[in-house]
């Protein structure tokens, strides 16, 4: 592994990938670490998609390395944070599930750079146990979140609310929450844009980013948006033309798709959701419209950090991460949420930009995963990477070498006990989805993006499919993973 000043040696007469001037470095860059919730991939133009209004992140993607095929270790909240911030799977930090603690003994990369040269702050929503105590590494901690109380550890205050709620009862608001004494998340999305989530976060961020500029810092914000509830006060600036229904949908004639997507995609035609008749292409096409709102609600306070950045002279010495953590479905497959396999769900956003080793636009078109993250960062960061972390860093690999594994592999546990499931994704863009009981999903998605045609059971290729079955046997020795697949 390079040392960082060798990294910094080898990029100044690196291939065309790296060329660029750079101002003179401080020893030690800033981190600024963006992301948010149930953000899909296709969301920004690097994508595909340049009808959002998403001028910041666009422009951010211009000046990062891309990586088009980023995967999550699994697609819910908690068990994809705990990976992002720890670089394990879920199954080896133990967060298998939505509102399981991250144990203190598992190290974040906060904790993993251990320097305590730097300033450190975490703001936005944790979800991985004591939602609004500073913990693993932050020194500073701006909580949004005040739904968890009852996943507090023992001796934790149950009556102490977030930052956010201090600052919405200042704005004059009363809590509106019959239980508890909370802001519920359906309130604060009915507020004014100034007093919404994003805006509070990045005033907050900006502060940070202006009072430190003396320092080295490392800074993560995480945004709930665009999550559920899909409302907010930019509903109605995207037209249905801008904010379209996916193509595949209705998509719901896979053959042999697991029983429980077919449950899930059932419940919510049965009931709609939020207030929107999912039996009708109207329902979701509202949905659409108010995501792509949330998302532009995002996109203007990444706007305000960067410009915080820009401002104070840090934006050379600064490497900006944006990435999500997880999809949402928005009416792929009749399916909303996450929680499943499908590239809606499982994909999400990452740009690195890093001026101090690149400058322009870099793209990368083959896998990558969340699990690549903490090793990645560190050594941008003049860490080694622990050897137990089972990703590796993209560093290596800009300067033209090669990865050490070029498949990415993605988990799912049912909380409730089952079915349970593992998935490996090749570089061809082959993915084999292999449950432990319920029916399997065998894609090939570079002829087949939208995902209808699921060959497992009919015409399967099989030297395929055996050499997938064969990366993810051996991922799962080499990962400690125990499930037994059929």
């Amino acid at each position: 592994m390079l040392s960082r000043r060798e990294l910094f040696a080898t990029a100044a007469a690196a291939p065309a990938v790296l060329r660029g001037a750079r101002r003179p470095l401080r020893d030690k860059p800033n981190l600024l670490f963006i992301w948010t919730d149930e953000q899909r991939h296709d969301t920004l133009a690097v994508s595909g998609n340049a009808r959002f209004r998403m001028p910041a992140l666009n422009q951010l993607a211009r000046e990062s390395v891309v990586f088009r095929r980023n995967y999550v270790t699994q697609p819910v909240c908690t068990p994809s944070r705990g990976s992002i911030l720890t670089g394990l799977y879920p199954h080896q930090h133990g967060c298998v599930a939505n509102n399981i603690p991250l144990s203190p003994e598992t190290p974040t990369h906060p904790e993993l750079l251990a320097d305590a040269a730097y300033r450190t702050a975490y703001m936005g929503k944790w979800h991985l146990g004591d939602e609004i105590f500073a913990q693993h590494g932050f020194q500073e901690w701006v909580a949004i979140e005040d739904g968890y109380q009852r996943y507090f550890s023992p001796g934790r205050d149950r009556a102490r609310r977030s930052a956010y709620h201090d600052y919405l009862l200042r704005q004059g608001y009363q809590p509106d929450g019959t239980k508890g004494h909370v802001f519920t998340r359906d309130f604060a999305v009915r507020l004014p844009l100034e007093h919404c989530k994003p805006e509070f976060l990045a005033r907050h961020a900006a502060r940070f980013i202006l009072e430190n500029r003396g320092d080295p810092w490392l800074l993560h914000v995480n945004f709930l948006e665009p999550h559920m509830p899909f409302f907010g006060p930019l509903n109605d600036l995207h037209s249905a033309e801008e904010a379209p229904v996916p193509r595949n949908y209705p998509g719901d004639q896979v053959d042999h798709e697991p029983e429980r997507y077919r449950k899930i995609r059932a419940r919510y035609r049965e009931q709609g959701f939020e207030g929107q008749d999912l039996k009708t292409r109207a329902g979701w096409q509202r949905l659409n419209r108010n995501y792509a709102g949330l998302c532009t609600q995002v996109d203007q306070a990444v706007g305000r950090m960067l410009w915080a950045l820009e401002a104070s002279g840090q934006a050379d010495n600064t490497m900006v991460v944006f990435t999500s953590d997880h999809g949402e479905m928005m009416g792929s497959h009749s399916l909303v949420g996450k929680g499943v396999f499908y590239e809606e769900a499982a994909r999400v956003p990452l740009l690195i930009r890093a001026p101090f080793l690149h400058r322009g636009q870099i793209v990368i078109d083959r896998p990558s995963s969340s699990i690549d993250l903490t090793p990645t960062l560190l050594h941008m960061l003049g860490r080694t990477p622990p050897e137990q972390l089972p990703g590796q860093s993209w560093v290596p690999y800009l300067e033209g070498g090669r990865l050490a594994e070029d498949h990415v592999f993605v988990e799912w546990f049912t909380p409730s006990g089952g079915p349970h499931a593992r998935c490996a994704v090749s570089p061809e863009g082959d993915k084999l989805a292999l449950f432990d009981r319920d029916h399997h999903l065998f894609f090939r998605t570079a002829e087949d993006p939208l995902e209808l045609d699921n060959r497992y059971y009919r015409n399967p290729p099989q030297a395929e499919m055996a050499a997938l079955r064969k990366r993810l046997d051996a991922w799962q020795r080499a990962t400690g993973d125990t499930l037994a697949l059929s």
